[in-house]
């Protein structure tokens, strides 16, 4: 549904559209033959308006296709509600590190041969009604077939679904695969066909980031005929339709994003086996270009091969320490230029940015005012940066923004801290290279894999965080950054969660990073070489390669560079 190709283009919302556009680089750098096919998303998910109190109001992030991608000439037509709704397409190309480029085409509804409501179809990210919402589906699911073929595309061995949103896309396999037999209804082998071409990833144990519709909409938006298809081989339950268990019946292969989230999804989907294939970040788009000249002088091939970046433990602390103050004063100069807000580039910056959302806990850290303001005093200032959108429609999200204001406020002469409104990838850029410390701390076990502190540790900065998701796997205690609580899969208390990290900052980073500055220079540099050589998106793509797309199959390219 969603991936983020450029900063300049609001086709993503957040984490998931940026794995996507990073799972296509990777597959550029790899020089591996995939085609993606996504919404063009003309008002974008939204921009973000923060007001002097915090309180988030939304407006649409226009822009125009054509000045940003190619215009495709062929047509496709999908039935949408009984009626024929015409696709155009725009076409991107990602381009890898040797040259390699992987076509994405964008669909689009705005065509004057459509009504008003279907022109609309193609706007708006994660918008309007349960109707609306399945319509792009739809349009993006079996459209994007008919676009395909439209292009004269329809050898592929594997159609990969990226979330629920594509898994209609199962429907047009099966009733093209019955007309090719020249048959009027769908029959077993049918299914069996079906299955061996398709794989799924789902990317969340949050049930509101699964997609439920009742049957009556179903049978308005699909039709009769297709609704009745669905219903008689996944056997929908209660009369309502889950499109995450549609595509779960009609894959080859099925994972989660992290070996817990694997472990969680197959407890909400004990019908099928779920494997587990960590998420990567893609390397160059992530490092700064401080770290990047950094790496560039040290570790020659780390664009073509990210393996090499355990070269990264040979760089000297003291790079590392250079490279790091420019990246922070990158990140403050861009914090005054937005807010006026002049930050201290030799205070201990912690960073928290990504989707304000009730589970991610946005203002746990100011849980207990008066110990926070307790350690300042015993060890050292501290100052936060913010930055991340709540839904629109997410009271609680909003609520804890408002809320980090309020604190804001209160602590303005004990703690600096500032909130970036209008996140999106250039910001996170910033952010992830110039903080000194990645905080995170999600309710487990609903962090499915998080990616926000992989980007920080190619730029070596160490995450303190809850173990859950990808943080498991890739903490090592006082080497690549710090835990807060326990391992262990349940909720924990919040209450010694917040102890945790209160603790592990006065007794531990606070005195390491203001006493032993060289020792802290370690841990950034062991972020880099133990998680910066792994959590990246070639090993990811090149794990997809093996165990899913084609297992036991080589990546030519990552072969000829061992």
């Amino acid at each position: 549904m969603e991936i983020a190709l450029d900063a300049s283009m609001p086709t993503y919302s957040g984490g998931l559209g940026v794995l996507a556009g990073d799972t296509l680089r990777a597959a550029a750098d790899l020089a591996l033959p995939v085609v993606a096919v996504t919404l063009a998303h003309r008002k974008g998910y939204f921009r973000q308006h923060l007001d002097r109190n915090g309180k988030q109001t939304e407006s649409p992030s226009e822009w125009s296709p054509a000045e940003k991608l190619q215009a495709i000439d062929e047509r496709a037509w999908v039935t949408v509600e009984g009626r024929p709704v015409e696709l155009r397409a725009w076409r991107f190309l990602v381009r890898g590190v040797t040259g390699h480029e992987v076509p994405v085409y964008l669909l689009d509804t705005s065509l004057p041969s459509n009504d008003e409501y279907d022109q609309a179809l193609t706007d708006s990210l994660y918008g309007g009604d349960a109707r609306y919402r399945l319509c792009q589906e739809v349009v993006l699911g079996i459209g994007g077939i008919a676009m395909l073929r439209a292009l004269g595309q329809a050898d592929f061995h594997t159609y990969h679904m990226n979330e629920g949103h594509s898994s209609l896309l199962t429907l047009a396999l099966l009733q093209e695969h019955a007309s090719l037999h020249d048959r009027g209804s769908v029959i077993e082998s049918d299914v069996e066909d079906v299955r061996r071409k398709c794989v799924f990833t789902t990317h969340t144990p949050v049930d509101a980031g699964h997609d439920h519709f009742y049957a009556d909409l179903v049978e308005k938006v699909l039709g009769r005929e297709r609704t009745g298809i669905l219903a008689r081989l996944t056997h929908a339950r209660s009369g309502i339709f889950d499109l995450t268990h549609l595509a779960m019946f009609f894959c080859r292969s099925a994972n989660g994003v992290s070996i817990r989230h694997a472990h969680v999804s197959r407890r909400m989907f004990p019908e099928r086996p779920i494997s587990a294939i960590t998420n990567g970040v893609h390397a160059v788009t992530w490092t700064s270009a401080q770290f990047a000249r950094l790496f560039d002088r040290h570790v020659p091939h780390w664009r073509r091969d990210n393996r090499y970046l355990r070269q990264a433990s040979a760089i000297p602390r003291e790079e590392i320490q250079a490279a790091h103050a420019e990246a922070k004063a990158a990140l403050l100069n861009e914090v005054k230029r937005r807010t006026g807000q002049d930050l201290n580039a030799e205070v201990m910056t912690i960073g928290f940015a990504r989707r304000a959302t009730g589970y991610k806990r946005v203002d746990f850290i100011f849980s207990n005012k008066d110990r926070l303001s307790h350690i300042i005093e015993r060890r050292g200032p501290l100052q936060l940066v913010y930055a991340g959108k709540a839904h629109a429609r997410d009271a609680v999200g909003k609520a804890g923004i408002e809320h980090i204001f309020a604190v804001a406020e209160d602590l303005k002469d004990t703690l600096p801290v500032v909130y970036l409104e209008d996140y999106d990838m250039s910001l996170a850029s910033l952010i992830v290279a110039g903080v000194d410390l990645w905080l995170n701390n999600p309710v487990k076990p609903l962090e499915a894999s998080g990616t926000s502190g992989m980007k920080a540790s190619l730029n070596g900065v160490p995450s303190l965080s809850i173990l859950d998701g990808w943080w498991i796997e890739g903490w090592i205690e006082g080497v690549t950054g710090w835990a807060i609580g326990d391992g262990a899969e349940e909720p924990g208390d919040p209450a010694v969660e917040l102890d945790s990290l209160y603790d592990k900052l006065e007794h531990i980073i606070l005195p390491m990073f203001y006493q032993q500055p060289l020792a802290y220079a370690g841990v950034m540099r062991s972020a880099i070489s133990h998680n910066g050589s792994f959590f990246n998106a070639q090993r990811m793509v090149s794990q997809y390669l093996r165990n899913v797309y084609e297992p036991g199959m080589s990546l030519p390219e990552a072969e000829a560079l061992q």
